[in-house]
């Protein structure tokens, strides 16, 4: 799972060894790895409630995404469903376009950046219509 904190974090999970590596996505959300890691091992959100040591409805909350755990609160969460989780940190390259080598290749990107800004249809310069909104 990534999560975008003014940091990059890579949470992964760590599963019985009856699960395949490939099994596990990599890239997904707090309540999407909450919930499949309780499914994985056949936990009802009460089951997994109780071995976490918190309510059902907050592990619904949770899977729903109407609240978002802290990293020490998933991987309680994730403890309790019978897998680990495990943080990494990970250098992200911005663009995979490598940096121009000079400045005229520079130029060259920046003229075909420019074309493109120009092929792209203008908006109408009229005024803005709304529909009427009709109270009832």
């Amino acid at each position: 799972m990534t999560v975008d904190d003014r940091g990059l974090w890579g949470l992964s999970v760590a599963l019985a060894p009856m699960y395949r590596r490939c099994d596990i996505l990599l890239a997904m959300d707090a309540h999407v790895l909450v919930r499949q890691a309780r499914i994985r091992q056949g936990l009802t959100q009460v089951e997994l409630a109780k071995r976490a040591g918190t309510s059902q409805p907050v592990i619904s909350a949770y899977e729903h995404g109407r609240r978002d755990p802290s990293v020490a609160t998933l991987r309680k969460l994730i403890a309790a469903s019978g897998a680990r989780l495990e943080l990494a940190v990970r250098s992200v390259s911005s663009s995979d376009i490598p940096p121009p080598e000079d400045d005229a290749e520079h130029g060259r990107r920046l003229f075909d950046v420019l074309l493109l800004a120009d092929a792209i249809p203008s908006r109408r310069t009229g005024p803005l219509v709304a529909p009427r909104l009709v109270s009832r």
